[in-house]
């Protein structure tokens, strides 16, 4: 039988039901069976993956692409026409002051002479009404910028599925190591099973006159040890549900239960070749793309500050309606109407060399981008060179374990065949019981480790979900 199928259906067998139950020994105290396993909601992979996604710094990631995409708005908004209505009603107060106007010189014809006059107070109503447009008409710096905030979007879009791919994996990773505890308890059940057994069998031989007291007397204390074991291992799925379930924003008091993805029964696919495992990653892995933009972006600042060294080009019209009369202004359209209109050049000649410094400033931002691109891209290499190793590693060494838990499952039965034609121990019954179960784990915990190095791998690759690259 395949040691996968052996160790799933010893997970999975029912505790049995002796048709008498034997009087303990004298002196010994009662025993009673391990406490059962508290069922939780169920939650398949499938449902872990997707939820794992929109964990919250995955959440927070997709925020900031939506910040960047409204930047890319506030960009493109510099570039689109600029109207502004504008109207006002105020009233102008004149004090009492000396004025001086020239008015004919009744003495000398033709001569002119100022006299000062002096006014009374005053004051004078003023409206006004008034629209503007302004367009631009050429500026490179603005045009560039709308471009840079498209690349930073696309950026931040590829960052954002980084994050979601390492939310991912966690969830990933909390959910099977849910599933090993719970797969663990079933080994430890099997365990406690094959005791009560043996308990069993131990009094039904001392009955008989067969064996000594002493040979039940271990048998209870093997079977109060594989109950400790089974109990204390329930500690650890309490806190492997709750660690899944806050990861996926879930309540922490909620209680999961792992839906069994199959790998305990199914022998795990080979891994790909190196090669194409580092193929992927420098073709899908989004951090290489978004780094890549970062680039692009960055070059993109070299031009928007060489774009000082170029004119800007604005037309602007403007009309308004003013006057002291607010009837004039607001309900007379064929008076009061005044229309501009005009082209602007403007062109900054000298800045205080803050143009080249800017330039030089944005093309030592590039070669930082290029560097962390370039680092980040022997990183990833190693990244994955690492992932194949040891998900190769893994895969040999549930093979290993698959074979002992065929060569301890076939042992203990020796034994058991020993015990009950007399010719054995319980101390070697116990022995073999023990191998099987640390066969039965071993098992169990490189197989699980199979998978997650799995994933591990795929995630590195950039091909751990790869519909939410498109």
């Amino acid at each position: 039988m395949n040691a996968f199928v052996i160790a799933a259906a010893l997970a999975a067998t029912p505790a049995p039901t002796p048709a008498t139950t034997p009087a303990p020994p004298i002196d010994a105290a009662p025993v009673t069976p391990p406490p059962p396993v508290s069922s939780g909601a169920p939650i398949s992979l499938a449902q872990v993956r997707s939820e794992g996604r929109q964990n919250v710094s995955a959440i927070q990631a997709l925020l900031d692409v939506a910040i960047a995409n409204e930047d890319v708005k506030l960009s493109r908004s510099a570039l689109l026409p600029q109207i502004s209505l504008d109207s006002s009603a105020g009233k102008i107060w004149f004090g009492r002051r000396q004025e001086f106007i020239t008015v004919p010189d009744p003495a000398n014809p033709g001569q002119f002479i100022r006299n000062a006059v002096e006014t009374p107070t005053t004051s004078t109503q003023n409206y006004d009404l008034g629209m503007s447009l302004t367009q631009v008409i050429y500026d490179r710096a603005r045009w560039k910028q709308l471009e840079q905030s498209g690349v930073v979007r696309d950026a931040q879009k590829d960052q954002a599925r980084e994050e979601a791919d390492t939310s991912e994996l966690e969830a990933i990773r909390r959910f099977f190591t849910l599933f090993r505890t719970q797969a663990t308890l079933g080994v430890l059940k099997a365990t406690v099973e094959r005791s009560e057994q043996q308990v069993e069998r131990a009094q039904a031989l001392f009955q008989a006159g067969r064996t000594g007291r002493n040979e039940e007397i271990t048998a209870q204390v093997n079977l109060g040890t594989d109950r400790i074991n089974y109990t204390s291992t329930l500690g650890q799925l309490v806190a492997d549900q709750t660690q899944l379930a806050v990861w996926l924003a879930r309540p922490g008091t909620e209680a999961l239960s792992a839906e069994d993805p199959g790998v305990l029964t199914t022998e795990p696919p080979p891994a790909p070749s190196i090669n194409e495992a580092l193929a992927s990653a420098r073709v899908n892995r989004p951090l290489l793309k978004a780094l890549g933009l970062r680039i692009r972006a960055a070059e993109l600042q070299q031009s928007i500050a060489r774009s000082e060294y170029l004119p800007r080009l604005i037309a602007q019209g403007l009309y308004n309606r003013g006057g002291p009369d607010a009837t004039l202004v607001f309900t007379e359209p064929r008076l009061q109407n005044r229309f501009s209109a005009a082209v602007g050049l403007s062109w900054d000649v000298f800045t205080g060399l803050s143009t080249p410094a800017s330039t030089r400033r944005a093309e030592a931002d590039t070669r930082k981008a290029q560097l962390n691109l370039e680092q980040a891209a022997r990183e990833i290499e190693g990244e994955v060179r690492a992932a194949h190793r040891r998900l190769e590693a893994q895969l040999e060494a549930a093979r290993l374990a698959a074979q002992n838990v065929e060569a301890a499952a076939l042992g203990l039965n020796v034994q058991d065949t020993r015990f009950k034609a007399g010719a054995g121990s319980t101390l070697d019954v116990r022995d073999a019981q023990l191998s099987l179960t640390r066969a039965e784990l071993a098992l169990l915990e490189n197989r699980i480790d199979v998978e997650i190095a799995r994933y591990t791998l795929l995630r590195a690759m950039g091909a751990l979900s790869p519909g939410e690259s498109k």
